[in-house]
């Protein structure tokens, strides 16, 4: 289990950034370095650090719930922890060596205090407006021209992704969601995987959040389409525990479903209002973990009338040029989050081919959105929680 793997480094990191607390604080009095000061410290940062561990081992209740919330922000938190005291070590070297070469005196522990209290105010600004940006959901808009008949003049499309309703994301956020998505008039919205994160008991007050959802406004209704989330099964810091029994899918999860008004699709199509194709695929990882078979791209549209615009709910941006040959014209995903926090929005392009927006592949377009919630740490920094509205218009 990768979990495993990375405890040893994990352990490293966090005796790295103790050590560099005790040196700061050390720095305004020596009282701050005695050893009751430090013990006491010390025990507190290990509690907080330890609370992703604490949320997998309590597995229900009160104090579990508390844990899950705690370390889902500190994950978010340890990252700009890690690089910005990083930072601040590499500069407080790279100064040192310039004051020893041109012979001047190097006053580390003014330099310590001083690039601490910076670093310290830096970490509390980048964390403090992730975790308030992950709330704001922005509505953004893109035009696509489809080059096929159809007997609509156009089609408004609500797209969004990744609620992972649970301990991060709950009513308050679907209440705000859903607003937004009923001012813009879609004609359909179509949800691409990641609605629940994993547990089903993770969402506080569940029939509320169905009785949200349900209020969502369109003209052919919700639809949705699995993700590689929508299983069950436990997490330890965003790592899951493999083994070779198959996943189960919760059947809370459909209950949720017809609760909320929300028409699954799994490896299946519909043709709406004679008019276009609105299909669902079961997801990659998913299928994977409950070792299910899917359909091709190919099987998936065998038998549609090519004639027709065909849209397909895909949660992972995967075999996009397949999707393509298969004659879809729009593929809708999502799971990627943009990379949801600085650096990740950097790096999700070497892994996606569209990691995310509207991108035209093959004449076919992949549409990809950052999503609504948040998975892991309960953050957004250099990205957006979104509505993507589609306006297609149809050109044959």
């Amino acid at each position: 289990m990768t979990a495993i793997f990375l405890a040893p480094v994990y352990l490293g990191l966090l005796l790295y950034l103790l050590l560099r607390l005790f040196h700061w604080l050390a720095s305004f009095h020596r009282r701050l370095a005695s050893r009751v000061f430090r013990g006491v410290l010390g025990t507190l940062f290990l509690l907080l650090a330890l609370t992703p561990l604490g949320g997998c081992l309590i597995s229900a209740g009160p104090l579990h719930r508390l844990l899950r919330i705690v370390s889902n922000f500190w994950l978010g938190m340890l990252l700009y922890i890690l690089l910005i005291v990083g930072l601040a070590d590499i500069l407080a070297f790279v100064i040192r060596k310039v004051y020893q070469r041109r012979g001047r005196p190097f006053d580390r522990r003014k330099f310590c205090r001083r690039a601490g209290s910076l670093a310290a105010a830096a970490i509390l600004l980048v964390s403090a407006g992730g975790l308030l940006h992950a709330y704001d959901i922005r509505v953004h808009r893109q035009d696509l021209t489809v080059d096929k008949a159809c007997r609509l003049p156009g089609l408004r499309v609500a797209l969004i992704a990744d609620l992972h309703l649970g301990y991060s994301v709950g009513a308050a956020t679907m209440e705000r969601m859903v607003e937004k998505i009923n001012r813009e008039q879609p004609d359909i919205v179509c949800l691409a995987g990641d609605i629940f994160d994993n547990e089903f008991e993770a969402i506080h007050e569940p029939e509320r959040v169905a009785a949200i959802l349900r209020k969502i406004e369109s003209r052919y209704g919700v639809y949705a389409c699995w993700g590689n989330h929508d299983v069950k099964e436990r997490v330890l810091a965003g790592f899951t525990f493999r083994d070779k029994k198959a996943k189960e899918e919760d059947p809370r999860f459909l209950s949720f479903f017809q609760q909320a008004g929300i028409t699954l699709l799994e490896d299946e199509s519909l043709l709406i209002d004679d008019a276009f194709y609105l299909a669902g695929r079961k997801d990659y990882s998913k299928s994977r973990k409950m070792q299910e078979e899917r359909l091709t791209p190919a099987a998936l549209t065998a038998g549609l009338d090519g004639d027709l615009p065909i849209l397909v709910m895909d949660h992972q941006p995967k075999e996009l040029a397949e999707l393509a040959a298969a004659g879809v014209d729009v593929d809708l995903s999502g799971h990627t989050h943009g990379g949801q926090v600085f650096p990740g929005n950097l790096l999700v392009p070497l892994v996606w081919e569209n990691p995310v927006g509207v991108w035209l592949k093959d004449g076919m377009y992949s549409c990809v959105t950052s999503g609504v919630g948040v998975w892991g740490p309960a953050m957004r920094v250099g990205t957006d929680s979104e509505i993507l509205i589609l306006d297609i218009r149809f050109a044959g």
